[in-house]
């Protein structure tokens, strides 16, 4: 990503380290997956949404620091908990052994376990006022839970045959947290209930987008940049949007829900450019 998202990436990657005990803290067997985990290459998508959603209302991103980490943590937990093998039974995860391979099944459980902890931690040491934090965690909660990340993963875990059934579990399993990292973004700016609608919008056509696209490079993308074998979700026999609506029909609806994250867009000025941005890099992304 060009900047300023690679300046956002730098900054999260510094608020991680910041957040996180060392490698040598007791228990060192625990800190040491939580780090690989969590300094795995990842494209930090979610924290730079934070950023990008204040940008809106000029909140520096000082401010928004922790609400960045905590998204952030909790997507490496939900990531390694859906690779173990009662759930996705994963090997690679961006290109390298997953939690469970690389260190052990019990200590990936402990590892998701400690990243949902630390992430509420760090919203709790915020600086800003005690009524955006509590903005914070009820959003985060809201996104993690049985309603959100929780109940999509459980609806993966069952039979989805129907294009409905599909677009409410990735709105749950991936939009949801997508949503609440542009709404915390956004909180300390106080937004009104258009704005908010909008941004809601702007989020659930740019989360179910990100899926879609993933879905595209399971078919068409190489097992080298995407980190993962080549048609997996295939082999696996997973309800995708190109399994269920065909690739052509796939990359149709790619377009029509960028345009929608576009159009949503379109009360603010120059000010969403890093939202535009992150729209377009969604759809055009090769990993």
């Amino acid at each position: 990503m060009s900047n300023p998202f690679g300046v956002w990436q730098q900054r999260v990657e510094g608020a991680l380290e910041q957040s996180i005990p060392a490698t040598t803290t007791l228990p060192t067997q625990l800190h040491k997956a939580i780090h690989y985990t969590v300094f795995s290459g990842g494209k930090r998508i979610r924290p730079i949404l934070v950023y990008a959603a204040g940008k809106l209302f000029d909140i520096s991103t000082e401010k928004l620091d922790k609400a960045a980490v905590a998204v952030e943590l909790i997507h490496t937990y939900s990531l390694v908990h859906d690779d173990l093998p009662a759930m996705d039974d994963d090997d690679l995860r961006r290109g390298e052994p997953t939690c469970h391979r690389a260190f052990d099944e019990a200590t990936a459980i402990l590892v998701g376990d400690a990243l949902q902890t630390m992430a509420f931690q760090a919203l709790a040491d915020s600086p800003l006022s005690s009524d955006i934090r509590l903005k914070w965690i009820q959003l985060l909660t809201a996104a993690s839970g049985s309603e959100g990340m929780v109940g999509g993963q459980m609806i993966d875990l069952e039979t989805v045959t129907e294009s409905d059934e599909l677009s409410t579990m990735h709105l749950m399993k991936t939009g949801a947290l997508i949503r609440a990292s542009i709404l915390m973004g956004a909180t300390p700016g106080r937004p009104d209930e258009t704005t908010t609608d909008n941004l809601i919008t702007y989020a659930n056509s740019i989360g179910l987008a990100f899926q879609v696209r993933d879905d595209i490079l399971d078919i068409e993308g190489t097992s080298d940049i995407i980190g993962k074998p080549q048609g997996s979700d295939l082999e696996q026999e997973k309800s995708t949007f190109v399994s269920i609506f065909g690739m052509d029909s796939a990359k149709i609806r790619l377009q029509k829900l960028h345009q929608q994250a576009i159009d949503a867009l379109s009360l603010f000025d120059s000010r969403a450019d890093s939202l535009r941005e992150i729209a377009n890099f969604i759809i055009q992304r090769d990993h």
